[in-house]
Order: C-alpha cells, then structure tokens, then sequence
C-alpha cells in the first residue's frame, strides 16, 4: 500500500534496520534510505528503483522479489544495509562527514559479519565514505578485513546515467566473480 504524504514526512525520523547475518555471500550497501522506503520499512521501496529487477535479471534471486519480500535474501546468502542510516528526502542532504562516520561503521560491520564482498550501491558515497576520490566501478583493490568492495552505480530511478540493462550485467559481473570464488576469502592487495 502507498505511503500517505503524513506517512511520508513522518518517515524522516524513521531508520530501516540492516538485514544482515553471518556468512553472507554478498551485503549489498545502499546509500541511505528515502522517505518512501523508511515508510514502508523495506529496502529498495520506492516503486522506481531498480534493484529488485537488477537483483533478479543478474541471476541473484529465482524471481523479483518484492521489497517486502526482502527476508528471503539471507537465506540466499544476501544481505542490505546502508552507508548512513538517517532518512532522508534525497541523498544530497547528507553531509561529507555522515559518509565518513558510514564507513567507519561499515568496517565494523565486516569485521564482526565477514561477508565475502561488500557491494556499495553508490559510486560518489563509496568515494566519500572512502577518501577515493578516483575509485571507479567494479572490484576494488581495497578490503576491509577479508571482506572484498565492489562499486556500483546507484539503482534509484533518479541515476539517469546507468539504465537498468546495464545495471543489471554490472550486477551479473558481482555474482559472476561471487560464483568463481565460492569458499575463497580476498587476499589483501
């Protein structure tokens, strides 16, 4: 059911908690979550994101899951969190130092889950969270830990620069490495 426009603003105060648990295969990193997903308490729920599709046309679940289905992915060795927690309208409300702190959690986060590759969802977050400023898409030579970082652009129907074709086989390219190294943790570079 679509969120109410109170329902919306009341959202800004909302958090959507990870879905996330030990042995994960991939922990895929959103941004922050919008109004429209703290409202519902889904990740990925704003009917224009492409990461559902993207999921499933890059071969990571049977079907397209729903957001409200997104329980189903730890069983498929998936998790979802988010570079900084606080809701907000859009993404350019954060502040550099919101990224930073973002980062710091999400080492703690590897460290304490170990999942075998982080996925950030978000080149320009990655990059401030980071201090890499010229990290591009795909493999980084970077981990944290043994966890490997893989970038990728944000699948909000807002980034007009990524059509969903090529997000998915960006995403195709993740799982495939996923499946090529399937016990293997990264070695440090």
């Amino acid at each position: 059911m679509k969120p109410t426009k109170a329902e919306l603003a009341a959202a800004v105060h909302r958090t959507v908690p990870d879905l996330i648990g030990p042995g994960l295969r991939v922990l895929f990193c959103g941004i922050n979550p919008g109004l429209y997903t703290a409202a519902i308490g889904h990740h990925f729920g704003r009917p224009g994101n492409r990461f559902w599709p993207a999921l499933y046309g890059a071969g990571f679940t049977p079907h397209q899951f729903a957001p409200r289905e997104e329980s189903a992915l730890l069983p498929l060795g998936i998790g979802i969190t988010n570079m900084v927690e606080r809701t907000t309208a859009t993404a350019a409300e954060l502040r550099p130092e919101e990224y930073v702190a973002g980062g710091e959690r999400l080492a703690g986060v590897a460290t304490q889950y170990a999942p075998r590759v982080i996925a950030f969802l978000g080149i320009g977050a990655y990059r401030s969270a980071f201090g890499r400023s010229k990290a591009v898409l795909g493999l980084q030579a970077e981990t944290i830990a043994q966890t490997a970082l893989w970038v990728l652009p944000s699948p909000s129907g807002l980034n007009a620069n990524h059509q969903l074709t090529e997000l998915i086989a960006l995403l195709r390219a993740l799982r495939e490495w996923v499946d090529e190294h399937p016990g293997a943790l990264p070695v440090s570079r």
